[in-house]
């Protein structure tokens, strides 16, 4: 009785007074969120754009200033991912200073770098010139819903109504506000059948103790146990901060000094350092003014990312959101200090790093530090369709597409566990996965029907940040060029499906594919993408059995400095690679394979002998939850007449991954990549 007269009370009580109304909300000023905001105006709808931070634009003007679109088909982001970039260059040009980058040449691999200052320029600029009202410091506190239809946002700042609406955020905070399902986490292998689905161990183990003298894990260790191998989780992949660092003392401030700082916080990185493992440290990438763009290492041990530090974020209210972040600047804060202080740091390196300020002339109402935590993943949208491993490596075309995206597939860490033997490693790692000897991820259409939830849950809402994806898909998705062309699609549908009072669901493809390309968006795929060019091709590899596997180099994922020769004999396929003898750690080569037979295999090598060789080459092989570790000498002559020699023996289950890595850490000398054989083992040995 007590209840059925609340209800009749809220009843007859009145709405409070809208706060805006308008045909088209994004909620989330995020590249995808901006860009929806954009293209729904130009279609001529109203639009209100609402953040919850006091930052405009995401990671696009909150650090990430060395574009990733470097890695992708950049002839296929048109449309306001053009535009915005073309506009970038023209704000250096109109200052009198040389435009950084050719928004003209879309050639894969130059890099378009910008410092985060003229992007926020260009992206309030391109919000301004288009109509849309923002309004920032703007939370979501509840969402009001007739039916499957959503009519108002109650927020911080008042309630917002509107005909259609758009999920902006990394979080996917609007859809799971309005009741549409969601997941978080790891799918496993089985789930989807995605290989790189399940636990990732791609990097080697720190051969250091993780444990302290009670037998407990160090600081920044996550656990002792990763869990099964094809399992899924709850674990994201690592969030951190994009830092924009200068060494010019005209434009240099020093970094704030962490609170309370811990040396013993990094005991794990003081041990690895000590027992000479490289990867501890960050990236830096060169931007214009001076300056640089500070990343986690993709294949670093211990870098920037607070690893373990995210997993709670998605379901995190504005207090403990505010905690976690937090939390991150503190770890940043004080992986800084480490790096530019501890003794265990080299010398040489820990002067290079105490070179380092933050810059006076960026984000300067927060202290020059970054105001946005680079979310790579979180909340991802169950709807009428969820993109999966296939659709990027086997299956890209769709029937429905409103953008390309063509990053590669690229996760970071997501645990790091303390293994039986007390050593250390990374877990969750996927290592860029690009089309061979091109520098770019693989091609493929994203569908419209991945931004949008079943019809029954919400009728008008799209979702073209955290949209339909495993976690293996949104490791390619979640770059902010894609998102900004998706976003543009999504924008363009809600002007659309405003007009004419439908059902997102409900609108014709062949409409809006018109209007996508009336706004300059590419929506077919490109031709396969040009190889580096190689020279003739040499012998080819003895003629194997069925049960044999050959990999050559030119099906290596490569990172670092690589060069191609054919000047020593024998080689195997058109030549071979080596790291010009820098012998630093940085170059590497990856091989995903999957076992041809269950039983014990011969790892034989293709290399050729030289006495200036590396004579202690890393090659490690892990899957199925171990990890094989071999050191091969490329000094040794291979046995007469052959173009491989023995290095090891596995034993591998047929049909399960697994994953070689040659670094080039061996020593002084050439570190030479041609190919790899599996053989059979004979019997009895």
């Amino acid at each position: 009785m007590w209840r059925a007269c609340c209800l009749a009370l809220l009843a007859v009580l009145p709405r409070p007074a809208r706060a805006g109304e308008a045909d088209v909300i994004v909620y989330g000023a995020t590249p995808g969120g901006f860009c929806a905001a954009i293209a729904a105006a130009r279609e001529g709808a109203k639009v209100i754009l609402l953040e919850p931070t006091a930052h405009l634009g995401g990671l696009s003007t909150g650090g990430l200033s060395h574009c990733d679109s470097n890695q992708m088909r950049r002839e296929t982001l048109t449309g306001l991912f053009e535009e915005w970039h073309a506009r970038i260059a023209q704000d250096y040009v109109a200052r009198g200073r040389p435009a950084p980058y050719d928004p003209k040449d879309k050639t894969p691999g130059i890099r378009w770098v910008f410092e985060p200052s003229v992007a926020s320029r260009v992206t309030r600029g391109m919000l301004k010139e288009a109509g849309v009202t923002v309004i920032t410091g703007c939370s979501l506190r509840t969402v009001e819903k007739s039916g499957p239809r959503i009519t108002a946002l109650r927020t911080t700042q008042g309630s917002f109504a509107a005909r259609v609406f758009v999920d902006g955020t990394y979080e996917g905070d609007l859809m799971a506000a309005a009741g549409v399902s969601w997941v978080i986490g790891r799918e496993s292998r089985a789930e989807h059948g995605e290989s790189l689905a399940g636990k990732q161990y791609p990097k080697p183990a720190m051969k250091v103790n993780g444990l302290d003298a009670a037998g407990r894990p160090l600081p920044l260790i996550t656990g002792t146990d990763a869990g099964p191998d094809a399992a899924g989780d709850g674990h994201v992949m690592t969030f951190s901060f994009r830092l924009c660092l200068t060494r010019d003392p005209a434009n240099r401030v020093p970094i704030p000094e962490p609170k309370n700082y811990d040396p013993a916080r990094f005991e794990l990185a003081r041990r690895a350092l000590q027992a000479g493992i490289r990867g501890v440290g960050f990236d830096l990438y060169p931007l214009p003014g001076n300056k640089l763009d500070g990343n986690n290492s993709i294949h670093g041990q211990v870098s920037l990312g607070l690893v373990g530090g995210s997993d709670s974020w998605h379901s995190a209210d504005e207090t403990e959101r505010a905690r976690i972040w937090e939390e991150h600047r503190q770890y940043t804060l004080e992986f800084l200090r480490f790096l530019r202080t501890d003794p265990a740091v080299p010398a040489k390196l820990r002067a290079d790093y105490a070179s380092l300020g933050f810059c006076q002339d960026e984000f300067t109402e927060t202290g020059h530090f970054p105001p946005a935590l680079y979310v790579r993943e979180s909340r991802r949208l169950q709807g009428l369709y969820v993109l999966t491993q296939k659709d990027i490596l086997e299956s890209p075309r769709k029937e429905d597409p409103v953008a390309i995206s063509s990053f590669p597939i690229d996760s970071h860490d997501c645990q790091r566990v303390v293994r039986p033997d007390g050593s250390v490693i990374n877990e969750g790692t996927i290592l860029p996965v690009r089309v061979p000897q091109t520098g770019v991820g693989y091609a493929y259409q994203v569908p419209y029907r991945a931004l949008l939830p079943k019809p029954g849950q919400c009728a008008n809402l799209l979702v073209p940040v955290a949209l339909g994806s495993t976690h293996v898909a949104m490791s390619s998705l979640r770059i902010e060029g894609a998102w900004m062309a998706i976003g543009q699609a999504a924008g363009v549908a809600a002007a659309l499906t405003a007009r004419g009072d439908r059902p997102v669901q409900d609108l014709p493809y062949a409409e809006l594919r018109a209007r996508l390309l009336a706004q300059g968006q590419t929506l077919e795929l490109p031709a396969a993408p040009a190889r580096k060019p190689t020279p003739p091709a040499g012998p080819k590899a003895p003629a194997t059995a069925s049960t044999n596997l050959t990999l050559d180099d030119q099906d290596a994922e490569l990172t670092g400095r690589w060069t191609r020769s054919t000047t020593f004999k024998p080689h195997v396929g058109q030549g071979y690679l080596h790291d010009e003898r820098h012998a630093d750690g940085k170059s590497r080569a990856v091989f995903r394979f999957k076992a041809p037979a269950d039983g014990e295999f011969d790892l034989r090598m293709a290399y050729s002998a030289h006495p200036t060789r590396a004579q202690r080459l890393p090659v490690t092989v892990s899957g199925e939850g171990t990890e094989q570790r071999l050191v091969v000498d490329q000094t040794l002559p291979l046995p007469g007449g052959e173009t491989f020699r023995s290095i090891g023996r596995l034993r591998l289950r047929q049909g399960a991954d697994y994953v070689l890595t040659v670094v080039n850490d061996g020593g002084p000398g050439f570190t030479i990549l041609d190919a790899f054989e599996l053989r059979p083992a004979p019997a009895g040995r």
